[in-house]
């Protein structure tokens, strides 16, 4: 944070610098060639005092010359200007946020591999009755699915930003997939409490991995920000033929004014350096990316009480 905070500073010092002195340079000019224009016109007069009127003529028409090209000039300048200050905002955000990322990414990697590595070499050099040997290897399994989901998060983000992915959209049972989805989570996470309500037979027209993959990273997300003691929500329900899919959960909930930005790629919320929970700021801007495709929607609203609620929105078969 620190080089960032010593950059901008640098680059929009040069910015300022450099836009002062086009706009105090056009000045000078507007001011030096509208005395030119007054001086030469006076001389004309001097000389040829028959032709004043015309003269006259020429200096105001020579006037309007100058403020029209100096207010355009000076209009251009200031809309590049703009252009040019939000772009180098824009990409030293970018470059930010991939820096995060990469941050976010390199401890995502290491510490899955450090936990099945240390539970596998445990496992191989001392004896362990049954009940120990099933929690370690428990523990290494959890850590490389979550290594997997990684993987797969990165793969398809990459995918569907180069277009290269192709959609099997296909009928789909959504009620099964996402009790799937809930089940997958309580064998993966058996100390928490997934609870589920799901309006059974909702069929829809979808890619069966793309929504699964968007269905997981809700739930990943309510489970890396909720209380452990909480339980998270699952929800599908079916209103006015568009189905709805509602992940509940009771952590801290999001500001307003920040909502959005939650689905913005490498967006994550406080500071890289105090956060706890784990994650890369690819999940809900992957579920977004997924929902959009399918001509649905998804959004995020207060859980009364504490807590968010995130929706998924998508037209069901008539």
């Amino acid at each position: 944070m620190r080089q960032k905070s010593k950059r901008i500073p640098s680059v929009f010092f040069i910015y300022w610098i450099l836009l002062s002195y086009i706009t105090a340079a056009l000045i000078f000019w507007f001011v030096a060639l509208n005395r030119q224009n007054k001086e030469i016109i006076a001389l004309k007069k001097i000389h040829q005092p028959a032709l004043v009127a015309r003269f006259q003529k020429d200096y105001e028409n020579k006037q309007k010359q100058y403020w029209g090209e100096g207010a355009t000039f000076f209009l251009v300048i200031i809309a590049g200007a703009g252009f040019f200050y939000k772009a180098i905002r824009r990409q030293l955000r970018i470059v930010d946020e991939q820096q995060h990322f990469m941050m976010a990414v390199t401890h995502e990697l290491k510490t899955p591999i450090a936990v099945a590595k240390l539970n596998l070499e445990t496992l191989q050099k001392r004896k362990l009755d049954e009940a120990q040997q099933q929690r370690l290897v428990h523990i290494a399994l959890q850590e490389t699915t979550r290594l997997d989901v990684l993987c797969n998060n990165m793969l398809i983000s990459s995918q569907i930003e180069a277009g290269g992915y192709r959609m099997m959209k296909q009928e789909l049972n959504v009620s099964k997939m996402v009790e799937q989805c809930a089940e997958g989570f309580r064998e993966r996470f058996p100390g928490r409490k997934v609870v589920t309500e799901i309006e059974k037979d909702i069929l829809l027209t979808a890619d069966n991995t793309l929504l699964e993959i968007a269905v997981n990273n809700l739930l990943e997300n309510a489970l890396k920000y909720a209380p452990k003691q909480e339980p998270i929500k699952l929800s599908l329900s079916l209103n006015d033929n568009v189905a709805e899919i509602k992940v509940w959960d009771r952590g801290p909930g999001i500001a307003e004014e920040e909502k959005k930005k939650v689905f913005e790629k490498y967006y994550r919320l406080g500071n890289e350096a105090t956060r706890r929970a784990k994650g890369t700021g690819l999940g809900l801007y992957i579920t977004r990316k997924i929902i959009k495709n399918h001509g649905g929607n998804v959004f995020v609203e207060d859980n009364p009480g504490a807590g968010s609620i995130f929706t998924i929105q998508l037209a069901v078969i008539e």
